[in-house]
């Protein structure tokens, strides 16, 4: 089993039975290191979280053409990248302007383009990805 797989079954591990809501009207952009891996988690992922949109980019360009173009019902930080934070080492696909940033400087980009309210989920841990996604669509029901 290579690490991807294994990622994935942990992502799986963290996924119940519980109903869901239909958060079809919903979107969640995902800032992440691997591609392959964003692209498996999304096909996982989006009919356990009620069918939102979901888009995964690897790169601070596209993360911030993303910020840019929309407004964004949830922000996930994949665990990846908050590894990544947590050890102080650099997020793959910085860019120049990025160069060096953790978290604390991606979360203040996303609230300059997606407001104050701004739904942001980090996790360093697969398996606790689908129930704090699952939290943070519902807690953006309340906040409509």
């Amino acid at each position: 089993m290579d690490t991807r797989d294994r990622l994935i079954g942990l992502i799986s591990n963290g996924i119940d039975v519980t109903q869901i809501s239909d958060n079809s009207n919903k979107s969640i952009l995902i800032r992440g290191c691997d591609p392959e891996m964003g692209r498996r988690a999304i096909e996982l992922l989006t009919p356990v979280l009620g069918n939102p949109e979901m888009v995964s980019v690897t790169n601070d360009d596209d993360f911030i053409t993303e910020l840019q173009k929309k407004k964004w019902s949830v922000i996930h930080f994949a665990p990846g990248a908050c590894r990544c934070d947590s050890k102080k080492l650099p997020i793959p696909g910085d860019r120049k302007q990025t160069k060096d940033w953790g978290l604390t400087e991606y979360r203040a980009l996303v609230k300059k383009h997606q407001g104050q309210d701004i739904k942001i989920v980090e996790t360093a841990y697969e398996r606790q990805i689908v129930p704090l996604l699952r939290k943070a669509l519902v807690s953006n029901n309340k906040n409509k």
